[in-house]
């Protein structure tokens, strides 16, 4: 009685055959019989999707496409805001990088010289753009810093303990 060679009729030919072709092969590779499903014709015929084709029946958006903005008549948000209405002194306003008086003494416990260069290089303050220094935290040592902009009570403080304050124009 004749084998059952099953397993070797659904083999791919170029899998087994020989030592040029040996393993399997990239090219020899297809999917799972009913792994891929025909995707939906829309709109060619009544006998699959095709009468209103996924549209629904009537009404605008069945018809053509309907304007960006559009609200189904009422009154559109871009009519409903204020168009140049008033003026803000927003964009004009100045924003400085804020280092506080006990910042400034953790950064130097030793004193001395304190200028917008020293404080962008140990992290206080991001580079090119203005510094203030206000007044938080407490401070032992004497610093002579330089800055855009103090507060009264940071200038206070650094007097206080000693140092001096120079602002920068």
């Amino acid at each position: 009685m004749p084998e059952d060679n099953g397993a070797e009729q659904n083999a791919l030919p170029e899998a087994s055959q020989g030592p040029g072709g040996r393993g399997l092969k990239l090219h020899h590779l297809r999917p799972a019989p009913g792994a891929h499903k025909a995707k939906t014709r829309i709109g060619r015929g009544e006998a699959s999707k095709g009468k209103t084709a996924g549209r629904g029946t009537k009404g605008t958006k069945a018809r053509n496409t309907v304007r960006l903005g559009f609200e189904g008549g009422q009154m559109p948000l871009q009519r409903r805001i204020p168009k140049l209405k008033g003026f803000s002194n927003a964009g004009f306003g100045t924003s400085y990088q804020v280092v506080n008086t006990g910042r400034l003494a953790e950064l130097f416990p030793e004193g001395g010289d304190v200028t917008p260069e020293n404080m962008v290089a140990r992290g206080a303050a991001r580079k090119g753009e203005l510094i203030k220094v206000l007044g938080t935290g407490e401070l032992a040592v004497a610093l002579r810093v330089t800055a855009h902009a103090f507060s009264a009570s940071a200038t206070a403080k650094i007097e206080q303990a000693g140092g001096s304050v120079t602002e920068l124009s």
